[in-house]
């Protein structure tokens, strides 16, 4: 099989996303309903016609996306009559996406899922105070150019890189007046502009400490089956199946960077030519575009999507 579904992460999110593809597949609403009773609130609800500041509350933003991910690869198994593990060889996730994909590949169940989700939301929310942190995301620069700015821009702070998420595209995370210093100084290094990003809290950076501690008493309580697909990593880039290993990996993703880039370098590299990405959006496959052309790239993310996939099998 030379497939791979890919998971979308925070920034996906909208308002009413999964509700027609519920409506259509009771084992996609199924989905819904388990998450909901997860988390003992009608979490679907807002998903389907609530608040669009209240969905991007990253408490609510990382089961919601998880929820409609996992909705459409039931929908899609539906169509299909097949497995996942009948339809690809390997999955990753963007950053909560990983939750995603090991929901997906029936390492973690549904619920434990959106609970720990959930947690993660709370958690990475609280561990760094409003206005202490920022991120940035900055546009057409390398690997390199971004590392030469953030070795002056540390001088004010915390300040690493966040997400490699493609040519042309890293984010970096860190304390508020290091990443402002980024902003004045990023033209400086030929990087042609640098863009505060709207999110509440510096994801993926070592001040995500307190969160990633209470992740790990968090996933050490849970049961993590081997996952029925492996899993590219986050944090190795590279294929995972041990569960043991991905719940220290789950841990250490809350301060890492994520290797996005790499991530889709070695689905290339073990033979994978094909792409989808299930859930809310098309951010990913924009970036996927970017990194590997050669890739034959979708998003599915509605009933029409769904069966638009299936007919092509």
């Amino acid at each position: 099989m030379n497939r791979a579904f890919v998971f979308p992460g925070q920034g996906s999110q909208v308002i009413g996303m999964g509700k027609a593809v519920a409506e259509m597949y009771p084992e996609a609403a199924a989905i819904f309903e388990i998450v909901d009773n997860a988390l003992e609130e009608k979490l679907s609800e807002l998903i389907f016609s609530g608040s669009e500041e209240e969905l991007r509350l990253t408490r609510n933003a990382q089961p919601a996306l998880m929820a409609t991910s996992l909705a459409v690869i039931r929908a899609i198994e539906t169509e299909s009559g097949r497995s996942l593990s009948e339809l690809a060889s390997c999955l990753a996730g963007h950053s909560l996406g990983e939750y995603s994909a090991l929901a997906a590949a029936d390492s973690l169940n549904i619920a434990d899922s959106a609970r720990l989700l959930r947690l993660r939301g709370d958690a990475m929310q609280s561990a760094v105070k409003i206005g202490e942190g920022l991120m940035a995301a900055l546009i057409g620069a390398d690997l390199n150019q971004a590392e030469e700015v953030i070795s002056i821009a540390n001088s004010e702070g915390t300040c690493v890189i966040a997400n490699d998420n493609a040519p042309g595209q890293v984010v970096v995370s860190g304390a508020s007046r290091a990443i402002k210093k980024v902003i004045d100084i990023a033209k400086d290094y030929d990087i042609k502009k640098a863009v505060l990003l709207p999110v509440s809290a510096p994801f993926h950076c070592p001040m995500m400490r307190p969160a990633a501690e209470a992740m790990s008493e968090a996933l050490n309580k849970v049961q993590l089956k081997k996952p029925t697909l492996p899993i590219i990593s986050n944090v190795t880039a590279q294929m995972e199946s041990d569960p043991n290993k991905i719940k220290d990996l789950l841990t250490r993703q809350v301060t890492a960077q994520v290797r996005w880039r790499e991530s889709i370098l070695t689905m290339s590299n073990v033979g994978v030519n094909k792409v989808a990405e299930v859930g809310a959006g098309k951010v990913l496959t924009g970036l996927i575009k970017r990194i590997d052309p050669d890739l034959d790239i979708s998003s599915i993310n509605s009933p029409d999507g769904v069966k638009s996939f299936v007919s092509e099998l």
